[in-house]
């Protein structure tokens, strides 16, 4: 079954994330596996960085880890079967590069309902189903 279960999600948008976190949830007690949430923290423009306070990207870093503390606090599994890290950069890159570095068995993401732009999953699913090296369970939000 799977072993380590790597799940990205949008701190802005917990309640998007939380059909995904379910599926997660459900799937590691089977297996015994673990959890290892990601959030990704968007680069802010090098044109927009002269506005921003000196303690800006540390701050931001620093609120990012605290609320994926939580959420990571509040999966009914042991503590010890989930983790957390937060990393910055492009959204499906810094996912692809996770799930190889902590050696995931699979992907639970979940996707929003489509629009005529992203009919069948969002860009970052679909990015992620199409460049992973490991299985990708998509779940509707």
């Amino acid at each position: 079954m799977f072993k380590t279960i790597l799940v990205p999600v949008d701190l802005g948008e917990i309640g998007a994330a939380q059909p995904a976190l379910d599926k997660a949830v459900e799937l590691a007690t089977a297996a015994e596996g673990d959890i290892r949430l990601i959030y990704v923290r968007a680069i802010v423009p090098v044109t927009y960085m002269e506005f921003m306070p000196p303690a800006f990207d540390q701050e931001q870093q620093d609120e990012a880890e605290k609320k994926l503390a939580k959420l990571a606090a509040s999966i009914k599994l042991p503590s010890e079967q989930v983790s957390a890290v937060v990393r910055l950069g492009s959204v499906y890159n810094e996912v692809l590069d996770e799930a190889e570095k902590t050696g995931a068995d699979l992907v639970v993401i979940g996707s929003h309902r489509p629009s005529m732009a992203t009919y069948l999953l969002g860009s970052n699913a679909a990015t992620i189903v199409r460049h992973a090296k490991c299985s990708v369970l998509v779940v509707r939000a």
